[in-house]
C-alpha cells in the first residue's frame, strides 16, 4: 500500500529533525520511503506561544497494516523525545498518516483521511508538491481545498538540500 505521512517539528532544530525523520522513514523494514516535499516553514496552529513549524509530507510504500504502521511512526516520535503536553502544542516530532491508498479507516486511534488534513496549508502545499493529482476517498481533488487555506502563512525552506541530507 502507499501511505501519505505528514511530518512537523518547531523544537530542537526542526529542519533537522525532519531530515533525520525522513532518513529513518527511508530505512523502515516493511516500508521503503517513495518521495519527499520540500521543508516549509509555518506558523502554529492553535497556541501561539510556541516556535514556528517546520513540514514536509512523504510517500511512503508500506508492506504491513495501517495501524501497524501507526504504530511504527508512534515508536519513530518517541525515540525523538515527543511528549504530549498539549493539544496542538509544541513537539520535537509529529508524524500523521494522511492517506492511505483510497481507504477509510475510523477506530479510535486512526483516522484516514487524516481529519484535519483539509484544513491546513502545511499538510497540502506540500502534499501537492509530490502528488498535484492526489484526492479523498470520494474522488475530491485535495488540491480543490487550497484556496480555503490560502491565508496561512507557509514559506519554502529552499536553502535545505534534504535529498544530499537523507542519504
Amino acid at each position: 500500500m502507499q501511505a501519505f505521512i505528514g511530518l512537523g517539528s518547531n523544537l530542537d532544530n526542526p529542519a533537522q529533525r525532519l531530515i533525520s525523520a525522513l532518513a529513518a522513514l527511508q530505512r523502515l523494514p516493511g516500508g521503503r520511503l517513495l518521495h519527499h516535499s520540500r521543508l516549509f516553514s509555518s506558523a502554529p496552529i492553535g497556541p501561539q506561544d510556541q516556535p514556528d513549524y517546520v513540514n514536509a509530507v512523504a510517500a511512503l510504500a508500506w508492506d504491513s497494516t495501517p495501524h501497524a504502521l501507526l504504530l511504527t511512526l508512534q515508536a519513530l516520535e518517541l525515540a525523538a523525545g515527543r511528549q504530549r503536553l498539549r493539544h496542538w502544542g509544541e513537539r520535537t516530532l509529529d508524524l500523521d498518516i494522511l492517506l492511505i491508498d483510497q481507504q477509510r479507516i475510523d477506530t479510535p486511534d486512526l483516522q484516514v483521511p487524516h481529519p484535519q488534513m483539509i484544513h491546513r496549508a502545511f499538510v497540502l502545499q506540500p502534499l501537492m508538491d509530490i502528488a498535484p493529482a492526489a484526492h479523498l476517498p470520494d474522488g475530491t481533488a485535495l488540491s480543490s481545498f487550497l484556496e480555503q487555506v490560502k491565508d496561512q502563512q507557509l514559506s519554502p525552506l529552499e536553502e535545505l538540500d534534504c535529498d544530499a541530507l537523507i542519504e
